[in-house]
């Protein structure tokens, strides 16, 4: 019954923007931590960012803070992933995620992204970053 979608991606410049959208149905992503997770071609998926249900804080991997921030939109039932001065390494097909339990709690990254924690994924948007 839970689906999670993504969309936003795309192809920008680098220095440029994009926003990014995860939608949820059977679930309501007010009460769970959402992560966010990337996969460049031939590496390993790895997590990105992820914001908590619970206090509200969000937490990005050294590589991209600064740079990237969550935020959401609970009347939507819908979380954002806002990336500004983009580079040609941030490409990847981006994926959003919930963990298995409402209690699961976002308190550090990379910590808290943990791949095997999180239960309902997305499909991927492919977000490429090239002059």
């Amino acid at each position: 019954q839970v689906q999670v979608l993504e969309s936003g991606g795309g192809l920008v410049q680098p220095g440029g923007s994009l926003r990014l959208s995860c939608v949820a149905s059977g679930l309501t992503l007010e009460n769970y931590t959402v992560g966010w997770f990337r996969q460049a071609p031939g590496k390993e998926r790895e997590g990105v960012s992820c914001i908590s249900s619970s206090d509200g804080r969000s937490h990005h991997v050294d590589s991209v803070k600064g740079r990237f921030t969550i935020s959401r939109d609970n009347a939507k039932n819908t979380v954002y992933l806002h990336m500004n001065s983009l580079k040609p390494e941030d490409t990847a097909v981006y994926y959003c995620a919930t963990p298995y339990s409402e209690g699961f709690g976002c308190y550090t990254a990379p910590a808290s992204l943990k791949i095997l924690e999180y239960a309902y994924w997305g499909q991927g948007t492919q977000v490429t970053v090239s002059s």
